[in-house]
């Protein structure tokens, strides 16, 4: 249960700066996580981005502080990160419902509270996973970058731009990778592709991802996608990983998208990422 305590740390820190800036890499490297499995996490236990998350509990306090008297609508904006009342009075409105204004005059806001991880593992679900070494291989994909919020619905519409733009006519798209970025800057990069042996040489716009030796724990996601998959990481994280042996390590997650209708109930992709055993 490590990673749901350091998630829990995690909050608990973002709670102690909400009147400052917070990025998502300075959170990160406070609980020893990678920037890319500290925002998978978070998004897959919570449901949000970490950036929701944080605008939510501001705007739930701002609220709050609104309610007392001689609260000044800019200094209130301007305490919660907002540079302008205009920009805090519409994200404020759309958290609450009422502008600022209405909020002083004492009508009905929403709260938001801190949030407290805990995860009861019963398990009741069957996984088909194996746990694999595999030397290093070389990968041709074309590639994006995205944030943790942006790439909800901009993953999806990569593949769809994809194939709408007959890019896999330049190479097979049946590999999606995410990889880390080592810099911290809150980004990571999507890749769609297929193995360099596929190809005789790299297509115009394409790049070439060397992966090196891992031991890969590999699970079977069966179902139309990208719902099947979705699923699969969802049960992975709430009850194959607080109670396996190994951990995540942080660099690369892979989707295989294997040969079939993959609009059909019984169709068979797979969720790759490397692993290392519990000291």
């Amino acid at each position: 249960m490590e990673w749901i305590q350091s998630i829990n740390r995690a909050i608990e820190y973002m709670e102690n700066h909400l009147m400052e800036d917070i990025y998502c890499e300075d959170v990160a490297r406070y609980v020893h996580i990678s920037v890319f499995h500290f925002q998978r996490t978070f998004n897959v236990l919570t449901g949000m981005a970490v950036g929701e998350y944080i605008r939510k509990r501001r705007l739930s306090l701002a609220g709050e502080e609104l309610t007392r008297q001689n609260a000044k609508v800019i200094d209130v904006a301007l305490k919660y990160g907002y540079n302008s009342p205009e920009s805090f009075t519409k994200a404020f409105t759309r958290f609450h419902g009422i502008t600022p204004s209405q909020a002083k005059k004492g009508n009905e806001l929403k709260s938001f509270n801190k949030l407290a991880i805990k995860i009861s593992v019963e398990g009741g679900t069957i996984m088909d996973y194996r746990v694999e070494r595999k030397e290093g291989f070389k990968l041709i994909v074309y590639a994006k970058m995205f944030t943790d919020e942006s790439s909800k619905k901009g993953i999806p519409a990569f593949w769809e731009e994809y194939y709408q733009n007959e890019i896999y006519k330049k190479a097979p798209g049946y590999l999606g990778i995410c990889a880390q970025e080592k810099d911290g800057a809150g980004e990571f990069m999507y890749g769609i592709g297929c193995d360099a042996d596929d190809v005789k040489e790299i297509p115009e716009g394409f790049q070439v991802i060397t992966i090196p030796a891992y031991t890969w724990a590999i699970f079977k996601c069966v179902g139309p996608t990208p719902d099947a998959i979705q699923r699969m990481w969802d049960i992975i994280y709430r009850e194959w990983l607080p109670g396996a042996d190994y951990e995540l390590i942080s660099d690369y997650e892979i989707e295989n998208y294997l040969p079939g209708d993959n609009t059909s109930d019984d169709y068979v992709s797979e969720i790759w990422f490397p692993v290392k055993e519990k000291a």
